[in-house]
């Protein structure tokens, strides 16, 4: 997903305080207009419940909406310039935080994934599809505060062209059908798309290889601005950040052999519109 940035059931985020008070700033903005929640709805194109849940500090709002809302409120900047202060991603699970938090300001980052498409790259409908076979299930409102999440955190490849993002991705990930042909069509879409800027590299470990470097399953791997790196490994409801020096040379040692034994970036894409064409 990755698997680490759902928050079940058991692992609601709890809302921080500039969520609360961001929340607050537009109901009391909104009621200054004389809008209604009902009224105020379609000129943001939220649902009456996804303004109440941002106006409760339960859900992080995204750029559209606070660009909307400063129209629809009277344009001042007032939102722009707050919005800027929120400081909590909803929809991350507990474990996960720490490393979303390093991820926004990373100078490079690296994902190893042969589960599923890493969560950067997902489609909204793959993504959705993912939230909706969580066990156990989800209810309407955590899908859509999760959904919300992933989509924000995909701002990474939109807003930071001179950071370098790497990613490998197992072939098979690309040919299951989560979701049915339809969905799998948007997603690799997706990827092709997002993966076009100069400063993302994708690259398939392909079926029937004879090496390879990772066995021991999914990796990430980023470069602080202070040149720290460190590496994050995750498994069924859990994960780990890891900071010993040493462990992290062993891990990106790893992952740079693996780049070795992946295929090219060409020809990863080529073969990526090959799955399509064939769906």
């Amino acid at each position: 997903m990755e698997v680490a940035d759902l928050a079940g059931v058991d692992d609601e985020p709890v809302s921080s305080d500039s969520l609360r008070t961001f929340g607050a700033f537009v109901q009391g903005l909104r009621e200054h207009a004389g809008l209604s929640r009902e009224a105020f709805a379609p000129m943001v194109r939220f649902s009456r419940h996804t303004v109440a849940s941002i106006e409760l500090g339960r859900r992080m709002p995204d750029t559209q909406f606070v660009e909307l809302a400063e129209a629809a409120l009277g344009n001042t900047g007032a939102l722009r310039r707050a919005f800027g202060h929120l400081t909590r991603q909803p929809g991350l699970a507990s474990w996960f935080r720490e490393w979303a938090r390093r991820e926004r300001t990373a100078v490079s980052l690296c994902t190893y994934e042969c589960r599923m498409v890493p969560g950067l790259l997902q489609s909204e409908g793959y993504a959705r599809t993912l939230f909706e076979n969580a066990v156990p299930p989800l209810s309407d409102a955590q899908v859509e505060e999760q959904l919300a999440a992933r989509m924000e955190r995909q701002q990474l490849l939109r807003t930071r062209p001179n950071v370098p993002f790497s990613f490998i991705v197992a072939e098979a990930v690309f040919s299951e059908r989560l979701g049915g042909p339809q969905v799998t069509r948007g997603m690799l879409d997706h990827v092709l798309a997002g993966t076009e800027p100069r400063n993302v590299t994708l690259q398939v470990m392909p079926l029937g290889c004879e090496f390879h470097a990772c066995l021991d399953g999914p990796l990430q791997l980023l470069e602080g601005p202070d040149g720290k790196r460190y590496a994050y490994s995750e498994g069924q409801r859990n994960g780990r950040l890891i900071g010993d020096p040493k462990e992290v040379v062993a891990l990106q040692q790893a992952y740079d052999t693996l780049r070795s034994q992946a295929l090219t970036p060409s020809e990863s894409r080529g073969l990526l519109e090959r799955i399509r064409g064939a769906l």
